[in-house]
Order: C-alpha cells, then sequence, then structure tokens
C-alpha cells in the first residue's frame, strides 16, 4: 500500500466519522423524561433485595475464618502503635466487629459510622478521653499512682485540650483506648477537615485507630503526613464479599419512592442498636410530641426533668450524649419556639410514630 492509499484511506475514515455525528446530531431527541419513570415503592425493592440468595458460601466463610486466624497478628500490630486499615470488596463491619468483640476486650472501643450522612467527631472525642479516664481510674486502685481530678469534666474542653489529654505522655503507654470506625470514607467524614481531625485523633499515643474503606478513591483524602506520621496505616486487604445491608440502609435505592413505612424501619433498626435507656429516653420524646402535636416540640429542659424523674439518665450530659447519638442518626432535630427555647422534635408524622414506637416496645 503506498502514501496515496494510506492518506486516502485516513481520509476516507475522517470523513465518515464526521458525517455520522452530522447525522446523529440531525435526530430528533426524546421528549422523555426521567421523572415520567414508574418508579418502584422503596420498601417493596428492599424486600426483594432481602430474598436474594447468597452464593459460594463456603467459599466466603472459608475466607472469612482465614482472616480471624490474623486476629492476634492485627492485635500485636496496634500495640505496636500503628493503625490498621481494611479494605478490600465487601463489607468489613461484621468483620471488625468481631475483631473487636474477640481481641480488644481489655480496652474500651467506640464505634464510629462513617456511612451515616452526619457525624459529631467532638462528641466522639470527649468520649474517648472519658474512657481513658476510666481505665486510669481503675489502673490507680492496683498502683500507688495519684491521678489529678482536675482532669474531669471533659465537655467543655476544647478540642485541642482533649487531644492533648489523649496524647500525654506521662500516662502509662499500655494505656489506650481503641477507635472502630466504619468507612472512613464516608459521605459524613469526607471533608478535609474531619479527616484531618480523624488523623489528629489517631496520633494520640494513647489511641488506636481501627478503620475500613470502600471507595476506590480514599486514599485521595490524605496526603503523605496523614497516611505515614498521623494515621500510620498498617494496610490490610480483606475482601468479605459480603453485602453492603446495614451500610446501605441509609441510602435510597436509585428507581425507588421512599415510604413511611420505610423510615420506620430505618428508624427502628437503629434504635434497637442503641441502649435500652436511650431507647426510653426516645420513646419519652415520643410520647410528648403525640400528646402535644400542636406544640413546636418538646423543650430540652421539660426532657431532661422526665428522664431525670424516671431514672433513666442521672446528669445533664447523659442526656446530651444520648440526644447527639440521635441526631447523628437523624432521628430528632431541633428547632426554636415562640419563646426563644430550643425544642426537640422527631421528623416523623403522627402514624409513623406510633408504629415506632410499637416495634420498640
Amino acid at each position: 500500500m503506498d502514501a496515496n492509499e494510506i492518506e486516502e484511506e485516513e481520509f476516507g475514515f475522517s470523513r465518515n466519522y464526521f458525517l455520522a455525528k452530522e447525522v446523529g446530531s440531525s435526530r430528533k431527541k426524546s421528549a422523555r423524561k426521567l421523572s415520567e419513570i414508574d418508579l418502584v415503592d422503596e420498601e417493596e425493592l428492599r424486600e426483594v433485595a432481602t430474598t436474594i440468595e447468597p452464593k459460594h458460601e463456603k467459599e466466603v466463610n472459608d475466607l472469612i475464618n482465614r482472616y480471624k486466624s490474623l486476629y492476634s497478628e492485627w492485635l500485636f500490630v496496634l500495640r505496636c502503635g500503628f493503625a490498621l486499615l481494611m479494605y478490600g470488596f465487601g463489607s468489613k463491619k461484621a468483620l471488625i466487629e468481631d475483631f473487636a468483640t474477640r481481641s480488644l476486650t481489655e480496652y474500651s472501643v467506640v464505634v464510629v459510622n462513617g456511612y451515616l450522612q452526619s457525624i459529631n467527631l467532638k462528641q466522639v472525642v470527649i468520649t474517648l478521653a472519658e474512657l481513658l479516664w476510666d481505665q486510669l481510674k481503675l489502673r490507680q486502685k492496683t498502683t500507688s499512682r495519684n491521678l489529678s481530678k482536675s482532669q474531669q469534666p471533659f465537655n467543655p474542653r476544647s478540642m485541642d485540650e482533649l487531644l492533648a489529654f489523649l496524647d500525654k505522655p506521662d500516662l502509662e503507654d499500655e494505656c489506650f483506648v481503641c477507635i472502630v470506625v466504619h468507612n472512613i470514607d464516608g459521605p459524613g467524614l469526607r471533608d478535609s477537615d474531619c479527616q484531618q481531625c480523624l488523623a489528629s485523633i489517631a496520633a494520640c499515643s494513647h489511641v488506636r485507630m481501627v478503620a475500613s474503606i470502600d471507595h476506590v478513591n480514599a486514599p485521595l483524602l490524605w496526603d503523605k503526613k496523614m497516611v505515614h506520621t498521623q494515621f500510620n496505616w498498617y494496610w490490610s486487604h480483606v475482601p468479605t464479599f459480603a453485602p453492603y445491608k446495614v451500610e446501605a440502609m441509609f441510602f435510597p435505592f436509585i428507581l425507588a419512592h421512599g415510604g413511611t413505612a420505610q423510615s420506620v424501619k430505618t428508624a427502628s433498626i437503629v434504635l434497637q442498636s442503641l441502649t435500652p435507656n436511650a431507647q426510653n429516653v426516645f420513646k419519652v420524646l415520643a410520647e410528648h410530641q403525640l400528646a402535644h402535636s400542636d406544640e413546636e416540640g418538646m423543650p430540652i429542659n421539660n426532657l431532661y426533668t422526665t428522664c431525670r424523674e424516671r431514672f433513666l439518665v442521672s446528669s445533664q450530659v447523659t442526656l446530651n450524649s444520648h440526644l447527639t447519638e440521635f441526631k447523628d442518626h437523624e432521628l430528632i432535630k431541633t428547632k426554636r419556639n415562640s419563646d426563644g427555647q430550643d425544642c426537640l422534635y422527631i421528623p416523623l408524622t403522627n402514624e409513623a410514630l406510633q408504629k415506632l414506637i410499637a416495634e420498640i416496645i
């Protein structure tokens, strides 16, 4: 084939390409819209999804058992000052919680669900500080060390003061608390401020972190300093091939209508994972909302008084801890009434609220 033939062939290819583009652009465009699609009810879609039978169960179980043999190694890694980062296809929530239940029994563990839409990291750090303080007090009983009583309360302290306490050099080296972060790349933690806060927590000498990632671009959230100096990750490839049942519960299905039944089911699952006292506090708020549907919400002071009378909380700090948990799971919201008081309310209809109370009783 000579040069002229090659040139003619290339010209013919180019001409056909532009002719095809011209014909394609002249075609009549469809007037159909996405909003015209007849969407399936979300509750129905989720019910169908639960009927899907898992495949290769034997192989998956063998894989999980192989990971369980690594528990002692992972614990050693944590004791050496590294943070564990689990990655790979499939939900790692059950695996990590099993590891924490079996191997971290000597330490206090705080669980953060990064797949939620919003997370209060300040409250997480306060909880870590309180748990570390409790560990130190427990060890004080078996030693002659005296602890300063000025450490408590932690609630009014700034984030820098809390992190300084968790990184205090004069505390016992073997005394640390663990934080488990499911989906550290989740929607509520993806911004740079949250990631920097988590990196600062992981860098504290008395904190050990176990986390999981699922997004393929998750490592782009961190710079070199965060990876090697602050988080100090020990990467562990643990594909479980498990469905993201719990994680997906907080995201609407594509091509599905949301409904009241789904809102009740989601709230019920969240409440069942909380302590009985937390459930009863929520029930007090729900009963007040049903009995006073014409009001703008229940004032926080009134809620505290009622819960105190029923021995559900011992202090305002305990109630605030429950309320923070409710807000993180988007179970309650706050608004200011006409008197200027902050009131709490549950963003559900009375019918949905009655169904929810019936499910958690």
